[in-house]
């Protein structure tokens, strides 16, 4: 490739990535991501001795079909192709090319993953986990239950300064994906896990270091998302539980579902664009029933004959609220099945 085509195609990836920072308004990561699959897409096309302005739908199926020989599973190679997209139409759209050969370029379907959710046992089990005697374990136990509580990222939790919690609205302003903000409520629990932490341990944590982050480490430092997710580890660990930061936010999305909230709703509270985004938890309530008609209706798939269930329990009719998943209260006063309506928590 020529010296002037290297410089223009960096200068090509400079004005790319203050588009999508600038204009589309992507989080961070998800900028970061984009250059890093457009710069391995136009070293593909500088072997071929191609650059971004010679490039045809063909180079571009190729280069996603080699992804896939390397057994790239589908979720990345979508938010390659997507990348790849999103670079030629900026180029159209700053004239520097004509047509985008991207553009009838199809992602590989993604196949629909159910989000791993937590029943309110395990979260409680794991802020039990949380040494409440130190102030690194009172932080973590307020950390953790917000983000459950109010359903949010990881980034979000520790992006959060204190000056957007107000305790005395008991609500919480979050500042989330392409810079959007989303006023969430405060369940009284998260509330009383945050005023203990404030008071005990984060006036600690900081020292003499004026710092605005809610969420601070050993250091006073703004708290980071490394430290979450190892601090998070470590306490499902000691609590025999498995699930990653994230299925906090899954399991707030799916209690509030499960307790009856719509969906628009739990849109707004989790943030997303899309409400396609939100409705894969629909699927999660959804198995929820189908297995409790199996287990319990006398015509469920479990039960291949008619009444059988019932002639094994000597022609009674089963307890209402018994079963392995209905007689189980819930430790805080939620609904069945360990499940407390409205995100679990207030």
């Amino acid at each position: 490739m020529e010296p002037r085509a290297e410089g223009a195609e960096a200068n090509d990836m400079s004005a790319f990535i203050a588009y999508l920072a600038a204009e589309r308004r992507l989080a961070p990561a998800t900028v970061a991501t984009y250059a890093t699959e457009v710069r391995s897409f136009l070293a593909f096309l500088g072997r071929a001795g191609k650059t971004a302005a010679d490039a045809q739908v063909k180079d571009v199926t190729d280069w996603i079909t080699s992804r896939q020989v390397r057994d790239t599973d589908s979720r990345t190679l979508a938010k390659a192709a997507s990348a790849i997209r999103a670079f030629f139409r900026f180029l159209v759209l700053d004239g520097r090319i004509a047509t985008n050969p991207a553009r009838l370029v199809d992602a590989p379907r993604l196949a629909a993953r159910i989000p791993r959710y937590l029943p309110t046992e395990e979260i409680d089990a794991l802020l039990d986990a949380c040494d409440a005697t130190q102030p690194l374990g009172i932080r973590d136990r307020a950390l953790f239950e917000l983000i459950y509580s109010c359903g949010l990222r990881v980034t979000e939790s520790v992006q959060l300064t204190v000056d957007r919690l107000s305790l005395e609205e008991s609500a919480v302003r979050v500042l989330g994906k392409g810079g959007r903000e989303r006023l969430v409520p405060l369940g009284d629990r998260a509330k009383r896990e945050i005023q203990r932490y404030l008071a005990e341990s984060r006036p600690l944590l900081a020292g003499r270091r004026a710092a605005s982050a809610l969420f601070l480490g050993r250091t006073g430092r703004k708290l980071s998302r490394k430290t979450v997710w190892k601090t998070f580890k470590r306490l499902a660990a000691t609590a025999g539980i498995e699930g990653k930061v994230h299925s906090l936010r899954h399991s707030f999305a799916t209690h509030l579902l499960q307790g009856g909230a719509d969906l628009r709703s739990v849109q707004e509270l989790l943030g997303h664009a899309d409400i396609g985004t939100t409705q894969i938890y629909t699927h999660v309530s959804q198995e929820i029933l189908k297995r409790t008609h199996q287990e319990f209706h006398p015509r469920g798939a479990s039960h291949p004959e008619d009444g059988s269930r019932l002639a094994k329990r000597g022609g009674e009719s089963p307890t209402p609220g018994s079963g392995p998943e209905r007689g189980r209260e819930s430790p805080r006063g939620g609904s069945p099945g360990g499940h407390d309506g409205g995100g679990g928590r207030g």
